[in-house]
């Protein structure tokens, strides 16, 4: 019976237990341990295991309590001081130079030990030559807070040439990382990103003829007590500047570096030495449109240039209103018996009356047409030119009397306007590209100021042998008995029209205009000359202003000659 005893736990089999059949004991492989009973791992085995890790991981804990609790602020410092930083490369801008490769604006690398940044940037240098701050213009630097971090790292063109074509000349800065070590120094320098220069332009300008133009032009409004003066010279063939002169000034590189002192009396000064009377003034014009009015008035078949018309001085209209009082329209003086050309060369205001708004037998164009053939030359809108500012002006007309003044038009009114005065506004460089279509045959040019730039205009529409009347009429106005003898230069045959605009409100002022061409045979270059604002009545005006630059020119560049 207790043979059949079932226990209430199993019975644990041990090695002796297991019957072993003794023919298989030839074939046991005892290196790989068939045949072998396996041993328990002891207990003192486990245990000196156990020790070992609770011993390592005593240390460990040590360790760490040192490290992030004993030390914990010293190494924070060290990992913060441990860094890398980015700093910028700056780019150079793009060198600037005129037609003969003297440089206009470059670069410079200067150190100021009272920087609060280590990295230098490239300063900009601009040419000591007269003449050029309104066209090269300025920058804006680089800005760093009092850390040395830079918050701005570009520069930025704000005026002339360097805003005009800041994308050409700004190129693009690079960066490099540094990394420094707990005590800030430099462990090493890697260039992530280099930079890149900004592209060179070439300016049609001559830097000599600019210079001599500017300071002789100066020279003469400070003796003649003009308040300012503009200037410009253009080849008549591909509209490429050879000078654009402003009068007065102002310190490019003062405005650059943020002089207060300079920047606060340029504001205030005046003679608004900020204002780039060659692109952004607007001025009555004068007797400088009579050539461009005779031309139009041969063109529509009004007179033939042999035709004379009489001035004793002055024209006298009837006032249907107040017979007793007739309207008087004044010459600037009696000029007898005069054909078109010469006309022109004394400036007959009569004659032009007459061709503009009609007299006794002579049909005049009327101020629709006089309207139109000014628009045909360039007047009434913005001149395309690479520098901003440019105005539209003002042609006048009935529309345009009637918004400003609310009144009807009246003949006068269009007898002024037909020796440019009224309310006509031009700009320089309309006058200057007017001119040259004059010169060239009715081609009506956009000015560049890119050497080798791609000429753009279009056509006035007037016959050439009309417009040679009117260059014959500007040449006889340079000879002896002209308005322009002035420029009556020998070894450079010039034609010109000369034109004086009153202004004021008692007609106190005026401004004196110059235009012409050079030379009659053969025109190449037209110019344009406005002296703003002297006292009324002052003698000596732009036609001998130009007088002692031509002389140089002639002198001293005689490839603008030949």
């Amino acid at each position: 019976m207790r043979l059949f005893r079932r226990r209430r736990f199993p019975i644990e089999i041990t090695p002796e237990d297991i019957f072993i059949d003794s023919t298989n004991l030839p074939r046991l492989d005892e290196g790989s341990l068939e045949g072998r009973v396996e041993r328990p791992i002891s207990s003192r085995a486990i245990a000196s295991v156990g020790l070992l890790c609770a011993l390592a991981l005593v240390v460990f804990a040590g360790q760490a309590f040192r490290l992030q609790v004993v030390e914990g602020s010293s190494y924070a410092d060290i990992s913060r001081n441990n860094r890398l930083e980015r700093s910028v490369i700056f780019a150079p801008r793009g060198v600037v130079t005129d037609r003969n490769g003297a440089a206009l604006a470059w670069n410079e690398i200067e150190t100021d030990p009272q920087a609060t940044s280590s990295t230098p940037f490239p300063y900009r240098r601009h040419t000591d030559l007269a003449g050029f701050s309104h066209v090269l213009g300025f920058v804006r630097y680089p800005k760093a807070d009092a850390s040395g971090r830079w918050w701005s790292e570009d520069h930025i063109g704000i005026a002339g040439i360097e805003a005009a074509f800041n994308e050409t000349l700004a190129g693009k800065n690079g960066s490099i990382m540094q990394e420094t070590d707990a005590r800030g120094g430099l462990v090493r320098t890697d260039i992530v990103d280099p930079p890149r220069e900004g592209g060179e332009l070439t300016l049609s300008i001559d830097a000599e003829v600019q210079d001599a133009l500017a300071r002789r032009l100066a020279e003469h409004i400070a003796t003649q007590k003009f308040r300012g003066a503009a200037a410009a010279i253009m080849d008549v063939e591909n509209g490429e500047l050879l000078a654009l002169v402003s009068i007065p000034e102002y310190d490019t590189e003062a405005f650059a570096e943020g002089n207060t002192e300079i920047v606060a009396a340029a504001n205030t000064d005046p003679t608004t030495p900020l204002l780039n009377r060659a692109v952004a003034g607007l001025y009555a014009p004068g007797s400088i449109v009579k050539p461009m009015f005779a031309a139009a008035a041969l063109e529509e078949n009004l007179i033939s240039p042999q035709k004379q018309i009489f001035s004793a001085g002055s024209i006298s209209i009837p006032n249907p209103y107040f017979p007793e009082k007739p309207s008087i329209f004044k010459d600037w003086r009696a000029h007898g018996w005069t054909d078109m050309r010469r006309a022109i060369a004394v400036s007959s205001d009569v004659y032009f009356y007459a061709i503009g708004g009609g007299f006794e037998d002579q049909r005049g164009l009327g101020i629709a047409r006089i309207d139109d053939y000014a628009k045909r030359f360039g007047f009434g809108e913005v001149v395309n030119f690479a520098l901003p500012g440019g105005l539209v002006g003002t042609i006048p007309t009935p529309e345009w009397k009637q918004e400003v003044f609310d009144e009807d038009w009246r003949l006068g009114d269009t007898y002024n306007t037909a020796i440019g005065q009224y309310g006509f506004q031009v700009t320089l460089l309309q006058v200057l590209r007017h001119t040259a279509a004059i010169a060239n045959g009715g081609r009506l040019l956009d000015p560049q100021l890119l050497l080798g730039a791609q000429a753009h205009g279009s056509v006035v529409g007037i016959q050439d042998e009309y417009l040679q009347i009117a260059r014959e009429g500007m040449r006889e106005a340079v000879l002896e008995g002209g308005t322009a003898a002035a420029l009556n230069i020998p070894g450079i045959s010039i034609a010109a029209k000369t034109g004086t605009a009153q202004v004021g409100v008692r007609n106190e002022f005026m401004n004196s205009w110059v235009i012409g061409f050079w030379p009659f045979e053969k025109p190449r270059y037209a110019f344009a000359v406005v002296l703003e604002r002297s006292p009324a009545g002052t003698l000596s005006g732009a036609s001998p202003a130009m007088n002692p630059f031509f002389t140089w020119l002639r002198d001293s560049k005689p490839e603008y000659i030949e």
